[in-house]
């Protein structure tokens, strides 16, 4: 196959889980918000400052939004812990079905979880696309096995909030999240980097041939274990096309991440390819995530 031909059907396959995902081809059940994904009076908000990033050199010849979370409880000289996340506009909408900033907001204000600043990044658009458009570049940041995206994080983008804001330097408070590819991702990232990151959220992660993330499973089982704590969200009802079957893959990932003795939760239902299910226990999921973290003093 030449190289052509492989970027265009790594095309036509991102192209088909986002088209069947957006479609809702398939039944979803439907999942509740509880009263932490709510605004409560009383309770401190965070501030966040939208930013463009336009002169990468890892992913050259691309461009970006991308946003900070910076909670209330930041006093500016206590290092704060670290969570980053793929498709990072999608995590802020406040009447979405995931609401990062306000289950932050309610969490970090009755001590839940430490004081984070939350890093929320899109993926890149190639110069020239249409910038309403679909994310050309989506593809091989999230679904490479490499660890390009892991250096355009700690070599770009953190190193650049880092010269505002306090983060710790504790691996224990670093954190990175993502859904669909932006989950595979985020495994990706604590993969090749668990020095620097120890915690994985993925909902609906993608551990399907998109771009060889079906060899995971098997990784994982082979490989000595990693310092990192992982947290799995999938529903029955997740896709299942040409390149598999993500219900079954992170199932999968599940099994070997037991066998290899991973500090690991997975929460299973019946949606689909959507934030539904993994919006509505997204509270707990930071409280799992969190559970034993001793912040900086």
């Amino acid at each position: 196959m030449t190289q052509k031909t492989q970027l265009m059907t790594t095309t036509a396959v991102t192209a088909m889980v986002v088209g069947a995902a957006s479609a809702g081809v398939l039944a979803q059940q439907t999942y509740e918000l509880g009263p932490d994904s709510e605004r409560r009076s009383g309770v401190p908000r965070g501030e966040i400052t939208q930013l463009r990033w336009d002169e990468s050199g890892v992913y050259r010849n691309t461009e970006r939004d991308w946003w900070i979370y910076v909670p209330a409880q930041y006093d500016g000289q206590t290092p704060a812990a670290l969570m980053v996340f793929q498709d990072g506009g999608n995590y802020l909408n406040e009447t979405g079905p995931i609401r990062v900033p306000v289950v932050f907001d309610n969490l970090i204000g009755a001590g839940d979880m430490p004081v984070t600043i939350g890093v929320f990044v899109n993926p890149g658009h190639v110069r020239g696309d249409d910038p309403d458009g679909r994310a050309r570049n989506r593809s091989a940041e999230y679904d490479s096995m490499t660890d390009q995206y892991s250096r355009f994080l700690l070599e770009e983008i953190i190193p650049e909030v880092r010269k505002t804001y306090r983060i710790t330097d504790d691996r224990d408070g670093w954190a990175i999240g993502g859904m669909s590819s932006g989950g595979i991702c985020a495994f990706t990232v604590a993969w090749q980097r668990p020095d620097m990151f120890s915690k994985v959220v993925s909902h609906v992660g993608s551990f399907t041939n998109i771009r060889g993330g079906h060899v995971y499973p098997d990784l994982v089982r082979q490989s000595a274990p990693k310092p990192i704590r992982v947290f799995l969200q999938d529903g029955s009802n997740d896709l299942n096309i040409r390149p598999g079957n993500w219900w079954l893959a992170n199932q999968q990932m599940a099994d070997s991440l037991e066998f290899a003795g991973y500090d690991y939760q997975k929460a299973w239902g019946d949606g689909g390819h959507n934030f539904e299910h993994g919006g509505a226990i997204f509270p707990d999921t930071m409280r799992w995530l969190w559970r034993d973290y001793e912040p900086e003093r």
